[in-house]
């Protein structure tokens, strides 16, 4: 075969691959299957080009190509900024809006017993009392009581510091519980989504009812966005793997439950990913007794309006990786 034959014969495919490391090169996806396919041919072609003394020019240009897609090819990868970013502003909405049905049901599994136990708490003397001790709620009232230095402050919590690793640690554990009570065919998981629904409308609708809610609310109200939608997809994440158990479809079980694991795991992410920013907010902002409550307010109306926008609209239209 000749240089020229061989040159129009393949070319086509050489300026496909370059095109496809342009664009790599970028920072946006590509097909990787596709670009290692590509990658091995031009590698074929560079050895019958040696192999053939093809001309200097042909043989530079399948080596360049050669380089550049082993770069691309071989290059670390690994979750540094670029690629942390991508999947906080891309995967995880994506997957979360793909999984919708799911965070609906877990949405109403919380809010509904969350609204209902507030009003019986807030409307009926002895309620809370039907729902948690008498030490409980006077620990509650003690927390939001005037003139504390830092509201919602644990006693024993000296710092901001040690509330914020109190704050994790609780946060971390609700959405863990949430997410791994699913494997039981997801009851676990509805069971602690109503539970930490009814427990929080208790809890809230007490302290309105004991004179504290202009002490409470100002202190939940930016954390709130963070906090309970991570609950919410914690709890929609666990229900994805037990319902997978439960109705698998024309799969097997075994193989429902990878599936399900696998499209459940951005969720989780996304739901820890709040959950560490609810415990930040909480520990250093929400407990700050000087800053005036329609200031609180005020954040926490913009903090709402970004989850809202970042589960919502981030990611539409982009590529789906993976």
């Amino acid at each position: 075969m000749t240089p020229i034959r061989f040159e129009a014969d393949y070319g086509g495919m050489w300026d496909a691959l370059a095109e496809q490391l342009k664009v790599a090169e970028a920072g946006k996806p590509v097909d990787g299957a596709l670009l290692a396919s590509r990658y091995r041919r031009v590698c074929e072609h560079l050895a019958l080009a040696q192999s053939r003394a093809y001309p200097i020019h042909l043989m530079a240009r399948l080596e360049s190509l050669a380089q550049d897609a082993h770069r691309i090819l071989y290059r670390r990868q690994d979750y540094g900024l670029a690629a942390l970013g991508h999947l906080l502003r891309v995967k995880l909405p994506q997957t979360v809006r793909d999984q919708r049905r799911y965070v609906l049901l877990a949405f109403l599994l919380f809010t509904v017993p969350l609204v209902i136990s507030f009003l019986m708490a807030w409307l009926t003397p002895d309620f809370a009392l039907r729902v948690m001790d008498a030490q409980q709620l006077r620990r509650m009232s003690s927390m939001y009581a005037d003139g504390s230095s830092a509201v919602g402050r644990l006693r024993e919590a000296s710092t901001d510091w040690q509330m914020f690793g109190y704050y994790i640690f609780n946060n971390i554990g609700i959405g863990l519980r949430c997410f791994g009570a699913g494997i039981l065919a997801g009851v676990g998981s509805a069971f602690v989504l109503l539970f930490n629904g009814l427990q929080i409308g208790t809890v809230a609708g007490y302290l309105q009812r004991d004179g504290l809610g202009h002490n409470f609310w100002p202190f939940v109200a930016t954390h709130s966005a963070f906090e309970l939608t991570g609950i919410v997809l914690s709890g929609a994440a666990g229900l994805r793997i037990g319902l997978s158990w439960l109705s698998p479809g024309r799969r097997s079980r075994l193989e429902a439950l990878k599936v399900a694991a696998r499209e459940s795991i951005p969720i989780i992410y996304a739901a820890f990913f709040l959950l560490l920013v609810a415990a930040g907010f909480e520990a250093f902002w929400s407990s700050a007794a000087w800053v005036e409550p329609w200031v609180k307010f005020l954040v926490a109306g913009l903090c709402w309006l970004l989850v809202v926008l970042w589960l919502g609209l981030m990611g539409r239209g982009m590529h789906r990786a993976g």
